[in-house]
């Protein structure tokens, strides 16, 4: 009997099903003689809340950061649908990776830093292996002062989202919420915030990844392709 496997999403297609389609929906459907703002906002909103829905039913257990999606999704589809200030889409834009930063800055000062739950975690590392030699070598202390500064490193990569985010909502989002140029913008916002928010913020978790490797191979003696999960099989 052979078990069954997920297969991971393929990149292009959830950028194209989450970030491009409903961006090009929002920009070229919503006036009046084609969908109207409303419908266009509420199909545009479908495709990435849909794919969320598919990604829950596959892997049979929530993710943390696809909720905080759905949940920013359903936040500027009231924003729009509401007609609301849109002031509020900036506030909303930063809020939710300010309040990231400020869990994983909290998380720093806890027996249990987030970068274990994002980058030092056994699905990505062998936390054994390096646990085993830092208790070998009696770094263990050590390490666990740079896992505190990586968190930190970490954090800083949510506050810079939370004001770039704010910064092109209040630059780019300026006509009534409910509109076709709302919509618009909203569609504009969408697009640019991939090249000049996530590619940065990615940089930064390379960053931090970088960090850890390097605290890794220093203190437990181990290079990251010896330490992350599955290697060690692979050698025996």
């Amino acid at each position: 009997m052979t078990a069954t496997t997920t297969t991971p999403s393929n990149p292009l297609i959830e950028l194209t099903i989450t970030l491009i389609i409903p961006s090009l929906i929002l920009m070229k459907l919503s006036d009046p003689e084609d969908l109207g703002a409303v419908n266009a906002l509420l199909l545009a909103l479908a495709f990435p809340l849909a794919w969320g829905v598919r990604g829950l039913l596959r892997e049979r257990k929530l993710n943390l950061f696809a909720a905080l999606g759905v949940v920013s999704l359903l936040l500027t589809g009231g924003i729009g649908l509401l007609q609301l200030d849109t002031q509020w889409l900036a506030v909303k834009e930063a809020a939710i990776p300010g309040l990231l930063g400020f869990a994983v800055t909290i998380s720093a000062y806890t027996r249990y830093p987030l970068v274990r739950v994002l980058l030092y975690t056994p699905a990505l590392m062998d936390v054994e292996r390096i646990q085993s030699n830092l208790t070998e070598r009696g770094n263990h202390a050590d390490f666990e002062s740079r896992l505190r500064i990586a968190t930190w490193m970490l954090a800083g990569s949510f506050f810079f989202s939370a004001v770039m985010n704010y910064f092109l909502a209040t630059w780019i989002v300026t006509s009534p919420s409910g509109s076709a140029a709302f919509n618009e913008e909203l569609g504009r916002l969408t697009l640019l915030s991939y090249p000049m928010i996530a590619l940065p913020s990615m940089l930064i978790m390379g960053a931090v990844l970088y960090y850890l490797a390097g605290s890794i191979k220093q203190l437990a003696g181990l290079k990251l392709t010896e330490a992350m999960k599955g290697h060690h099989e692979q050698q025996t």
